[in-house]
C-alpha cells in the first residue's frame, strides 16, 4: 500500500516523458528590503531654505534646496510639510518649493525631521 499514491496527478505521465523539463525546486523567499525611505532616514545634514519671488508673478514662494534626498522621499517630505504648514507645493529640480513665506515654521519642522543644519 506505500507504493500508492493519495491521488491522482494528471500530469504524473508527462515526467518521464523525453523533451520535458524536470519542475525547478521551490526557492525559498527572497529576505524583504527595507524601503528607501526607511534607510534614508534621518540621514539629512542640511537644508538651505531661501524666499523667491521672481518669475513667480510677485507670489513669494519658500524654496528648499540640497536635501540629497531619492525622489520617492522627496514626495513623502513635500506631503508632509504641505499637511504641516497648511500650504501648497511642488517639486522642482529636486528642489521643494512651498507656497508663502514659511521660513519661521519651516525650520522647527525641518529639525523635527532630522535635519541636522538649516541654513537661511
Amino acid at each position: 500500500m506505500s507504493d500508492e499514491k493519495p491521488f491522482h496527478n494528471p500530469f504524473g505521465a508527462l515526467a518521464g516523458m523525453a523533451g520535458v523539463p524536470a519542475p525547478k525546486p521551490a526557492e525559498p523567499p527572497a529576505p524583504e528590503k527595507k524601503p528607501e525611505a526607511e534607510e534614508s532616514k534621518g540621514k539629512v545634514a542640511r537644508a538651505v531654505i531661501h524666499v523667491e519671488r521672481s518669475g513667480r508673478g510677485g507670489k513669494e514662494v519658500t524654496k528648499i534646496d540640497h536635501l540629497d534626498l531619492p525622489p520617492i522621499e522627496l514626495e513623502r517630505w513635500l506631503k508632509s510639510l504641505k499637511s504641516g504648514l497648511g500650504c501648497g507645493g511642488v517639486i522642482e529640480d529636486r528642489s521643494i518649493i512651498l507656497q508663502g513665506d514659511q521660513r519661521e515654521r519651516l525650520v522647527k519642522l525641518l529639525a523635527a525631521k532630522g535635519v541636522r543644519k538649516i541654513i537661511q
